[in-house]
Parts: C-alpha cells; sequence; structure tokens
C-alpha cells in the first residue's frame, strides 16, 4: 500500500478506501539480499534505483480510474510495489503495522502528509494530536524517503492531469495496515486491512 501504499487507496483523502485495482501478475525485481534484515537505508536505495528502472516502471498498466500495480520481491524478503496514481487520488491516512519503509516517486509528483509524532501502534480507538505534528512534502521523480515502524501517513497525487509512478517497500511484509480518519486533531482508527484484502 503508504501506503502505499501497496496499501489500498483511491480517489477521497480520508477516510476509509477501496482496494486498488489490481493490473498484472507479480514481477521478480530481486536485488542481492543483504546478510541481516534491510534497514530503512537499504529499502530507500532499493526504491530509488527501482523507481530508476524506466523499463519497468513503463511495464505498468497505467488506469484513467484506479490504482494498479506491480508486486515485487524487495531486498533482504522485504516486498515491494510499483504503484501507479491516477490524477486526484490518495491513500487515505494510514500506517504500515510496525513494519519499516521506503517510497520513492519514479514519475510524476507525490504528496506525503504526514504526523512527526510516534503514534501507538495498539491500544487506541482515538487520538489527539498535539499543535505542530503535521509534516508535507512533495516528492518529485527520483525523491523518495524512508519511515520507521510507527509512521503514520498518507500519499496524494494532487495534480489534475498526470498519472505519477511510485516504488515502495516494506520490511517485514506487511503484516496488515491500519486505516485512519482524520478531523481537526482526531485521529481515530476505522478499519485493519490484512494482505488478500489490498492485493
Amino acid at each position: 500500500m503508504s501506503s502505499a501504499s501497496p496499501a489500498p487507496a483511491s480517489l477521497p483523502a480520508s477516510g476509509p478506501q477501496p482496494a486498488p485495482k489490481a493490473a498484472v501478475p507479480d514481477r521478480d525485481h530481486t536485488t542481492t539480499a543483504p546478510a541481516a534484515a534491510p534497514s530503512e537505508a537499504e529499502l530507500l536505495d532499493f526504491v530509488r534505483a527501482t523507481a530508476a528502472d524506466e523499463q519497468l516502471v513503463a511495464s505498468l498498466p497505467l488506469d484513467p480510474d484506479g490504482r494498479t500495480w506491480l508486486r515485487l520481491n524487495g531486498p533482504g524478503g522485504s516486498e515491494a510495489w510499483v504503484i501507479g496514481w491516477p490524477p486526484g487520488t490518495g491513500t487515505g491516512w494510514h500506517d504500515h503495522g510496525g513494519s519499516r519503509g521506503a517510497f520513492a516517486t519514479a514519475r510524476g509528483e507525490l504528496t506525503e502528509e504526514s504526523l512527526a509524532a510516534r503514534i501507538p501502534t495498539e491500544g487506541w480507538k482515538t487520538l489527539e494530536l498535539a499543535d505542530g505534528v503535521d509534516r508535507e512534502r512533495r516528492l518529485s521523480a527520483g525523491r523518495g524517503r524512508a519511515f520507521g515502524p510507527h509512521h503514520v501517513h498518507q500519499v496524494l497525487n494532487e495534480s489534475d492531469g498526470t498519472h505519477a509512478v511510485s516504488v515502495h517497500a516494506y520490511y517485514p511484509p506487511l503484516p496488515l495496515m491500519r486505516r485512519y480518519s482524520r478531523t481537526g486533531a482526531l485521529l481515530r482508527l476505522e478499519q485493519i486491512e490484512r494482505p488478500g484484502e489490498w492485493e
């Protein structure tokens, strides 16, 4: 999904989102696996290198009505995805079930809105966010970012007419994704999705 994310996503920028459309079967785009679990920096290196693979990025069918994706094998047992984002689509607020990850834009520009706060992964339904935790970054082609296991964000293609493409990697492979709604400072857990519900 950020999923994401290979994460389910589409259209409105908040609240639960429907799963994206599967476009094509999985692709194997492996690299030499490190001896240990990949770090955030290694995941970021992988997504940047993969985003620069013009042939792979061009192989992703684009759908004007919904997100499409290719599933890849990432480094060290991570899972990875190439995702197509039609204009005006986004993921809604979500986390990655405790996995760390990275993503990079291959085409177009994506906006990431995130929270600069360590959000607990369990034991709450509604949180009131402190002032000053909101962050926004625009990631044009070639730019990426890595994040840790407590990261909560949403990713948006705010363009009116340009399809964006990005590459995402997660370790360990996503065990689940939590989806949130947000009203002002209130972040509310709405849904927990498990693999198979977004693939």
